[in-house]
């Protein structure tokens, strides 16, 4: 079956989360979310805060750390965590493998909708080139009322782009991201390069290992537009 659920139905738009999917970003962030976590008490390892946190946005996740703290965090934690994902960033951060090439093939209309704020993207998606790919078509969760799981984001992301929200494929690797898109009517494909995509396929995307796949899984594709404009 075509992602879209529909016979014969060409998507009007491919939305990509950023991390995880576009740039390498999760493993190095959760990694140091972790340790950062563990020297305030609770023990936690990566795998830990890739259960709990990958795709759900800062904001949601301060607050859960801080009532397993069963304290308020402590001042400039969350600046101090940031500072430490850059530097690692810096000089580990990488365009998550296959991606490069399978955007070369896919010639449907494309954009970018993160939990991530838009100067964070500006850093890590501009470490990676692929900045200019998707100047204009890149969406934030500080533009809407509510992050993922909520489908705020999605339907944000369609609006600007001028495309129907069931007609939308939505590239994600987090359980939370493929809620959200699934509460706002769009098909999507979970990106689960170790394997272990069962929360995502539970969620109700249809799952793939590797970026070569991609392309294929999105059928025929035709010229790429940009974006419509916004309503003032």
């Amino acid at each position: 079956m075509h992602p879209t659920g529909e016979k014969n139905a060409l998507p009007e738009l491919v939305i990509f989360d950023c991390d995880g999917v576009l740039v390498d970003s999760d493993r190095i962030s959760l990694r140091i979310q972790a340790e950062k976590i563990t020297a305030l008490g609770p023990e936690t390892s990566y795998e830990d805060c890739v259960r709990d946190f990958l795709g759900l946005g800062m904001p949601a996740t301060l607050k859960i750390v801080a009532e397993r703290l069963g304290r308020p965090l402590p001042p400039r934690w969350e600046e101090d965590l940031n500072a430490a994902v850059r530097e690692a960033f810096r000089s580990e951060l990488r365009p998550v493998a296959g991606v490069l090439d399978a955007l070369e093939e896919i010639e449907l209309p494309t954009c970018i909708a993160s939990s991530g704020s838009l100067e964070k993207m500006r850093f890590t998606v501009g470490l990676t080139g692929l900045w200019d790919r998707f100047a204009g078509r890149i969406y934030s969760g500080d533009e809407v009322p509510r992050g993922k799981p909520a489908p705020d984001l999605f339907l944000h992301a369609a609006a600007c782009m001028g495309a129907e929200p069931s007609r939308c494929v939505v590239v994600e690797d987090s359980p939370f991201g493929v809620a959200g898109a699934r509460a706002a009517g769009m098909s999507v494909l979970g990106y689960a390069p170790d394997g272990s995509g069962e929360r995502l396929a539970h969620e109700g995307a249809r799952t793939f290992k590797s970026m070569k796949d991609l392309p294929g899984l999105l059928g025929p594709s035709r010229p790429e537009r940009g974006p419509a404009p916004s309503s003032p």
